[in-house]
């Protein structure tokens, strides 16, 4: 048996400590000062000895504030007893036997009790790893639901539906696709912040498609033991195919899917390849799709994201006024009440899927308490506050900065459109730029993208006199760009980095969308209405728009 280093430590500290005291014991008593016989039977003689004790082969005494020792043969003990008139002490013979003895019998049921608690420690994991051997061996209880869900239940999802249909369609009809040719994606990665309603979609996508419907979150996987996390997702993607045509969801998937580097955790790995695996050995016939939901995409090891993995992303936002009426009228449905669903959905900018329930919910509760019948929008506004509060941040605006916000979104829209930069929509809570499929991009496609970005603190400074801090994110990402052009691409004026010419290329960009920006000024203003009235424009909006002013 092994002694543990703490182990090791303290007893290592416990012997230290006895060999102190009695070097320190041994040390006091050794100070005395040697005389010989003469000299101490002439301090006997004349009475001048005090406090006398005899040990081992010495006497010791005390003599005028002094302490000396004299060999004891050479000083006759008995005339020292007639003629002092002090006690002798003689200790006992057997004193430091017993002193020694008890130092040795502590330090034996020390290490007695050491012993019998590594014998525990030990056969605690011997009984674990008994355990764990046992846990890989037991097939672990895995079952699906059916989904009683469909998209009927699922409001302001219209192009997430849309994206998802043809999944529904092979998980019905997976012959006719085989008879195509045609591979259905393995994978599909709902991208969106907290409270969407992600696991909601997935499981009305089961529901719509009648097929069962596996579901798992991602920090399952994680387990204590090396070896578990794998297991599970074997056993996971196993059951599935005996249940084919099916559905895998995995909710939170970065939790397992982390990107791999840094801090490493085996057990993370392992399960994180098992899971790679098991995708890898899908058959393009094998009728199972696994989707997986996350709100952090830029955690995902590139792994995840190749091609034959998750091959479709779909982004699933924040809902716009519209669909925010669709998913206050399911979740008024069976509650009586009386409110206006538009204002309601004006006064909840920023609220996702799970916060327009709580509000709901909340409205009810407080409407309930007040005596009356019927929910009506001022309960509504009596509670908002409770639910943003009680959230971890959702993002809102008063009037004002809807106005402001609109203006500095329209304004990167019309930018976008006009410098040829792909978008699919842009709202007030966000926009939708598509990464061109190139790997080889011109300086001025980078330049116009630099642009974009700054287009919208253009048109504050143009049109409201000044600078407002939702620009931020926009002016960081501009110079992250920048320095790549100049630091990845050498795009700057020398072929070595220099700051000068990161800040050039920024100076160039801000100095061309400033003139552009103010040229188009009336055009963005006409945009930024229409995104104040809907919440979101697409490209096509866009064009309309300018088409019609110029």
């Amino acid at each position: 048996m092994q002694m543990s280093r703490k182990n090791r430590v303290i007893l290592a500290v416990s012997a230290l400590v006895v060999i102190l005291v009695l070097g320190f014991a041994y040390f006091i008593k050794d100070r005395a000062r040697t005389i010989d016989a003469a000299t101490a039977q002439n301090l006997i003689e004349n009475s001048l000895v005090r406090d006398v004790e005899i040990e081992g082969p010495y006497l010791y005494f005390k003599s005028g504030g002094a302490r000396y020792r004299v060999p004891k043969d050479g000083v006759d003990i008995k005339k020292l007893y007639e003629t002092t008139a002090v006690t002798i002490k003689e200790p006992n013979p057997y004193l430091a036997d017993i002193f020694t003895v008890s130092i040795l019998a502590l330090l034996v049921i020390y290490l007695l009790r050491w012993a019998r608690k590594n014998k525990e420690q030990r056969e605690q994991q011997i009984s674990e790893q008994i355990q764990l051997a046992s846990e890989l061996q037991k097939p672990a209880d895995i079952r699906p639901i059916i989904s009683n869900i469909t998209f009927e239940d699922v409001a302001g999802i219209d192009d997430v539906k849309e994206e998802l249909e043809e999944i529904i369609d092979f998980l019905k009809h997976p012959q006719k696709y085989r008879n195509f040719g045609i591979r259905m994606p393995r994978g599909v990665l709902l991208v969106g912040p907290p409270g969407v309603g992600k696991t909601l979609i997935a499981k009305a996508v089961a529901g719509e498609a009648g097929v069962p419907f596996f579901y798992q979150s991602g920090a399952s996987f994680v387990q204590i033991y090396v070896g578990m996390g794998a297991k599970r997702v074997r056993e996971l993607f196993k059951r599935a195919k005996s249940m084919a045509p099916a559905i895998v969801f995995i909710d939170e998937i970065d939790a397992v899917g982390k990107a791999r580097g840094g801090m490493r955790n085996d057990e993370r790995e392992a399960t994180l390849n098992q899971l790679l695996t098991e995708m890898d050995g899908f058959e393009d016939s094998s009728g199972i799709i696994v989707i997986a939901a996350t709100n952090k995409i830029e955690m995902l090891d590139d792994a995840l994201l190749r091609p034959g993995r998750f091959d479709r992303r779909v982004f699933v936002s924040l809902p716009n006024k519209e669909e925010r009426k669709s998913i206050l009228k399911i979740y008024l449905a069976n509650k009586p009440h009386y409110v206006d669903l538009d204002k309601l959905a004006q006064m909840t900018v920023g609220f996702s899927g799970a916060a327009l329930s709580s509000l709901v919910n909340e409205a009810a509760i407080y409407a309930l308490k007040s005596g009356k019948k019927v929910i009506e929008n001022e309960d509504f506004l009596a509670v908002k506050d409770k639910v943003l509060l009680g959230k971890r941040k959702i993002l809102t605006y008063g009037d004002e900065e809807k106005r402001i916000q609109a203006s500095y979104q329209a304004a990167k829209a019309v930018t976008a459109y006009w410098l040829d930069v792909n978008f699919t929509k842009i709202g007030l809570l966000g926009d939708h730029f598509e990464n061109a499929e190139k790997e080889i991009v011109s300086r001025s496609e980078l330049l116009n993208k630099i642009k974009v970005l700054l287009s919208g603190d253009m048109m504050m400074h143009i049109h409201f006199h000044e600078h407002f801090t939702n620009a931020a994110n926009d002016l960081k990402e501009a110079r992250i760009l920048a320095q790549d052009m100049v630091e990845r691409y050498g795009m700057g004026e020398r072929i070595h980095a220099d700051v000068a010419d990161v800040e050039k290329i920024l100076e160039e960009a801000k100095l061309d969308v400033e003139g552009f920006v103010a040229q188009m000024e009336e055009g963005i203003l006409r945009l930024s209405e229409e995104i104040l009235k809907r919440e979101i424009v697409t490209k096509e909006d866009v064009k309309e728009i300018l088409h019609d002013l110029f």
